[in-house]
């Protein structure tokens, strides 16, 4: 059977949309032949990583009680540990979320009157309460703990204002952390590049040694050759059902860095004193392992994904970020759809090709931790899964979709195809 009578008798794509894709992908061939190249130099990091570790059978057993000498969860932090290029990590199915993540670094490293200085401009929305940047008091946050908190808002190009930052390094001693988010998360820029973390990072570490320099990696995993603790990021962190996990990981997330700082944030994920001695796991390790073996090729099938959707949309005179012709750091796509409706359209058909749950019809809602109420397409096999097919947009002008995620280029494809069917664009 010929692939278009798949599309249009299986899925009823019509015949313009199905050529119109097809048109745009053939012109794509450059785009998918770089990402094949970083999904090849990032697969080899990590199977020699296995190899260095000597990764076992028995590395996938479970643990029970306090989890003491859980070889499986000891093992598992010296494998990221490799691949992100770092002394130690902290790979654990206890941290909830990314957000946990961050929210254990910047409690494990900061003390009160300590300073935090973002680099990239206000944060993304879920760490907001954690910091103390919505005005609640009493929860909690950083600011409760007399933790005070600074930004240095992006220039108007997108790129950090390294003047400011190191200004502020050089005249306040209580900077202890600088923030580095390194996706755009519901901002309309382009994401924080290796290239520039490096760049950051020297610039902070020529002024003040002592500062840490974390990284909020959520999204960005693979999508380059190098890492941000490869080119001087002290802390990353990132969620293990984004990225990393490749949609086999069922929970957690992993914080990777220097030694002395990956004890403090143990300290707080536990207790001080036992840190990462403890904590047990009674399922198998075996997905966690496995994730992280496939994440590379998982990354590479989404980037293709993002572009294809970039690419698309450009073709019909839509913004998006970035564009074709822009260098990716991260798996999310943003489209500017201009208004609710066409917006709407966009995250259902998203929705309507998932392989879990196609059949509903997403609605907006007040999500929490966002200010917004939010749209989400997220058929996936592990709940909230962005590593998965995925859609999200907060319900305000000019209605931006983020699309991120895709196991197989295939789905991602139907998905635009599905979507560019419904919304009566294509001519």
């Amino acid at each position: 059977m010929e692939t278009i009578d798949i599309y249009t008798n299986k899925f009823g794509v019509s015949k313009r949309v199905f050529n119109f894709v097809s048109e745009i992908e053939s012109q794509l061939k450059e785009a998918f032949f770089h990402f094949d190249h970083i999904r090849e130099v990032n697969q080899l990091k990590v199977i020699k990583a296995f190899k260095d570790e000597h990764i076992s059978a028995r590395h996938f057993n479970p643990s029970t009680g306090y989890g003491y000498s859980d070889d499986s969860k000891t093992t598992l932090g010296a494998l990221f540990s490799n691949i992100f290029g770092t002394e130690s990590a902290i790979v654990s199915p206890l941290i909830a979320s990314g957000t946990h993540a961050l929210c254990l670094c910047l409690f494990g490293l900061l003390r009160p009157l300590d300073c935090m200085i973002s680099a990239t401009g206000r944060p993304y929305d879920t760490i907001l309460d954690t910091i103390g940047l919505n005005g609640k008091k009493g929860q909690g946050s950083l600011m409760d703990w007399a933790v005070s908190y600074k930004q240095v808002n992006l220039l108007e190009d997108g790129n950090v204002d390294y003047f400011k930052l190191i200004n502020n390094i050089k005249i306040d001693p209580n900077i202890k952390l600088v923030y580095i988010q390194r996706s755009r998360g519901y901002e309309w820029r382009e994401s924080i590049k290796i290239k520039q973390i490096k760049e950051l990072a020297s610039s902070i570490k020529k002024v003040r040694s002592d500062v840490i320099i974390m990284v909020d990696n959520c999204y960005g995993e693979f999508c380059e050759e190098l890492e941000p603790t490869d080119v001087g990021a002290d802390v990353v962190a990132g969620s293990l059902i984004k990225n990393p996990g490749a949609g086999i990981a069922p929970t957690g997330a992993y914080i990777a860095g220097k030694t002395k700082y990956i004890d403090m944030i143990a300290n707080r994920l536990t207790a001080p004193s036992l840190g990462t001695e403890i904590g047990s796991y009674a399922a198998s390790y075996l997905p966690f392992y496995q994730g992280i073996y496939f994440a590379p090729r998982v990354v590479f099938e989404s980037l293709k994904g993002a572009v294809l959707n970039a690419k698309a949309f450009e073709t019909l005179g839509y913004a998006v970020m970035p564009g074709v012709s822009n260098s990716r750091t991260d798996i999310t796509q943003s489209i500017a759809l201009r208004n609710k409706e066409l917006l709407l359209k966009y995250v259902t058909a998203i929705q309507n090709a998932s392989i879990v749950d196609s059949f509903v019809t997403p609605e907006p809602w007040d999500m929490p931790g966002y200010e917004d109420k939010v749209v989400m397409a997220s058929g996936s096999f592990i709940q909230g899964s962005s590593i998965e097919l995925s859609a999200d947009a907060p319900i305000k002008p000019p209605y931006i979709a983020y699309v991120q995620g895709g196991l197989s280029y295939e789905n991602c494809k139907l998905a635009l195809m599905l979507a560019l069917n419904d919304m009566n664009l294509v001519f």
